[in-house]
């Protein structure tokens, strides 16, 4: 059996290398062979910069903040949380270069945190530039997870890797650790049972809306209450901070590690550098580091000196700045070592687990959230922490971006959550969601989950409030507000010649012939909702073309739909929210019936399923329904909603 379970991984390892090339040849076909003139029309490169502002951040980590002087209006595609290489084109230094990441992006403006302990000289020169720079180290974090995987004989990594797989049983521990609240119902209260009592392994399925993030967190409190010490994961920082969120809310220590750059700023005071700056030894570190800092300078300004006196006074002050930073290191080393054993849970993203500050932390129990995005590897990095495992999530919603073809139809799309849904004989269904309309649950429902979704009664029949009308009662005229029954519809543009328009440039799709229908219906739809009532919507395309198309509308025509709040983005972006009103603009409409990655259900199942009161999709039908989803969802529109065939202009 053993032997089995080391040949899987071994397999797995040769398709992270496959995926890890296709990323190498990606970066080296885009950047390095491009000119810096190109790069920056493709908007991987800023070029010139002005520096705004440098210093140091907290954590005591360099940054400089830049802004472009030149093409400002051109798109780009820089963002928080991505690497990228500052460099330097002046005479001199035309080599000089440093990696960093990207802090935030405010218009032509740019934050970034610089990996190196010093501001270079060079920062200070002018004629600077920033690229996009491919970084592999979370591809060398999960390739020395795998390794560790592989080579452990005996112990727990040993152990998990023969459960997990499937091929040794899970264990249950019998005793007395019974759990209970009457704020979550059967299914919850059963799977937090499950946590507490798996010696192994506990697999929770949660689809959309039925509680999934509650339900965790009733179980880190059950089990910090048990004595238990926590690590918590999830694929990004966006889901990673609403679990630190959530956990700090319950009155629990909670320490929130990685990159300070990809840490939402509400909860910085939850990272290291956070617990650090409010203690009041913390401030004798600064000052030992500034000190150092200050005598290297001095030791660099006179490093021409030639006399001996003056030869030996530089190597004094370079002693001195070692021993002052030697002695910081240890001191700030012993005030985490301190923050971490009082902590009762750590949240990271799942790279971040390698962090050195957990080098040497295990856990008794890891928690990995949305482990339906997470690749395998990456989800062995918090693994070999661990004496048991949870996995959380929903195998059909947001699967792992995978950029290899031939690594995703060899397996590598295929995550550790859903092994174990096959493998494991006990699985936790959380099976009453609280979010949407039972009509708008219901395809899903039909299509992913076998029927066993239920809608909690707070929601069944959730529809929007309209304006109030005129009726007779008992020969009494009543104003009541009207209710809008129809909480799905189908919006049919086949035989419009509404075609979609590819964007060369980008690649992606957009379609103005759709906006300008969804324009008109939104027009309609607010202004027959009652004014205390006003719906919140979220307009949702598969194409981020057509967002940026649609947003940019939105921009010009600000005056429009004052009354209500609207959120227009990708699906992926929409992953764990929800709106009263949801509208989806499909894009494709074209005579070869191509409907490209609309065929990734996954993501359409999470777009249908954000909204609360109303569902609004509108397509072609004859460009759609040679799929079997989308013919079977206009169907189930038909029968169960509304279905509307537009008349051609």
């Amino acid at each position: 059996m053993a032997n089995s379970a080391i040949k899987e991984i071994k397999y797995l390892r040769k398709l992270l290398q496959q995926e890890k090339e296709a990323h190498k040849r990606q970066f080296n076909a885009v950047i390095l062979r491009s000119s810096p003139k190109h790069r920056q029309t493709l908007g991987l490169s800023w070029y010139p910069l002005e520096v705004r502002k440098m210093g140091y951040g907290l954590g005591n980590q360099p940054f400089v903040e830049v802004e472009r002087r030149k093409n400002r209006d051109m798109p780009h595609q820089f963002q928080a949380g991505k690497i990228v290489k500052l460099f330097a084109q002046q005479l001199g230094f035309e080599d000089q270069q440093v990696k960093g990441i990207v802090n935030f992006i405010a218009g032509n403006r740019m934050k970034i945190t610089l990996y190196t302990e010093q501001l270079p000289d060079w920062v200070r020169n002018g004629r600077l530039g920033v690229d996009l720079f491919f970084d592999d180290r979370s591809f060398s974090e999960m390739e020395k997870a795998l390794q560790v995987v592989l080579q452990a004989e005996k112990g727990r990594v040993a152990e998990l890797r023969e459960i997990l797989l499937g091929y040794q049983p899970a264990k249950v521990m019998n005793d007395d650790r019974d759990f209970y609240t009457h704020h979550l119902n059967f299914s919850q209260n059963q799977a937090v049972n499950q946590i507490l009592h798996s010696k192994d392994v506990t697999v929770i399925h949660g689809p959309p809306g039925t509680g999934k993030t509650t339900t965790l967190i009733h179980a880190v409190s059950a089990l910090v209450s048990h004595n238990e010490r926590l690590l918590v994961c999830a694929p990004s920082n966006a889901a990673t901070d609403l679990l630190t969120e959530k956990i700090a809310e319950q009155g629990l220590t909670v320490v929130r590690i990685g990159n300070l750059s990809r840490v939402d700023e509400s909860l910085v005071r939850h990272t290291i550098e956070g617990h650090l700056s409010q203690m009041p030894e913390y401030e004798n570190i600064i000052q030992m580091k500034r000190k150092a800092s200050e005598l290297r300078k001095l030791a660099k300004k006179h490093r021409q000196n030639t006399t001996y006196e003056q030869r030996e006074q530089n190597r004094q002050w370079r002693r001195e700045a070692s021993s002052l930073r030697d002695q910081a290191g240890m001191f700030e080393q012993f005030l985490i070592d301190q923050i971490l054993k009082q902590a009762n849970v750590i949240t990271t993203t799942l790279v971040s687990a390698a962090h050195r500050y957990l080098e040497t932390q295990y856990f008794d129990t890891v928690l990995i959230d949305e482990a339906a995005q997470a690749l395998e590897p990456a989800t062995w990095i918090p693994i070999i922490k661990a004496q048991k495992v949870v996995f959380a999530g929903d195998p059909f919603q947001l699967p792992p971006t995978i950029l290899s073809p031939k690594a995703q139809q060899k397996g590598l799309a295929i995550t550790l959550l859903e092994k174990c849904l096959l493998r494991q004989p006990r699985v936790y269904l959380l099976d009453t969601q609280y979010r949407m309309n039972e009509v708008i649950m219901g395809f899903s429902n039909e299509q992913f989950y076998g029927r066993k979704l239920k809608a909690h009664k707070s929601v069944q029949q959730q529809v929007l409030a309209f304006k109030e009308a005129s009726v007779l009662v008992d020969g009494a005229i009543i104003n009541q507000a009207v209710k809008d029954e129809i909480p799905l519809e189908f919006i049919d543009t086949a035989g419009c010649e509404y075609y979609e328009t590819l964007n060369q440039q980008t690649q992606s799709y957009y379609n103005p012939n759709e906006y300008f229908l969804l324009g008109q219906h939104l027009d309609l739809l607010l202004a027959q909702c009652s004014p205390d009532a006003m719906p919140n919507v979220g307009i949702i395309a598969p194409y981020k073309e057509q967002v940026e198309y649609i947003a940019a509308a939105l921009k010009e025509h600000d005056n429009l739909w004052t009354s209500t709040k609207i959120d227009v983005n990708t699906i992926d972006a929409f992953q764990g929210q929800e709106r009263d009103v949801i509208y989806i603009s499909l894009v494709r409409s074209n005579q070869k019936k191509k409907i490209g990655f609309l065929r990734d259900i996954r993501r359409m199942n999470v777009a249908i399923t954000r909204a609360k009161k109303k569902l609004i999709v509108i397509g072609d039908s004859e460009t759609l329904r040679h799929d079997d989803f989308y013919r079977n969802f206009i169907h189930y529109c038909d029968k169960h909603g509304q279905y509307v065939l537009q008349a051609k202009r």
